[in-house]
């Protein structure tokens, strides 16, 4: 497995893991109202933006390398 493939996956496994979390904030926020939750919902949810705009970067920048 290449550097960049495995940069890939590891890219793909942070953004599911940022929103998952997100998602389960969110959802204890509401059902809770606690202020820790929301912000920590918002918080992995802009990560989760933010590695998807990194993700999309590191392919442009690194597509004459193969995955090999």
């Amino acid at each position: 497995m290449s550097l960049k493939a495995f940069h890939v996956l590891f890219i793909a496994v942070s953004i599911l893991l940022a929103f998952g979390f997100a998602f389960w904030e969110l959802k204890l926020y509401a059902e809770q109202r606690g202020w820790m939750e929301l912000g920590f919902g918002l918080g992995s949810f802009v990560s989760g933006v933010g590695l998807i705009v990194y993700g999309r970067y590191v392919l442009k920048k690194l597509k004459h390398i193969s995955y090999l």
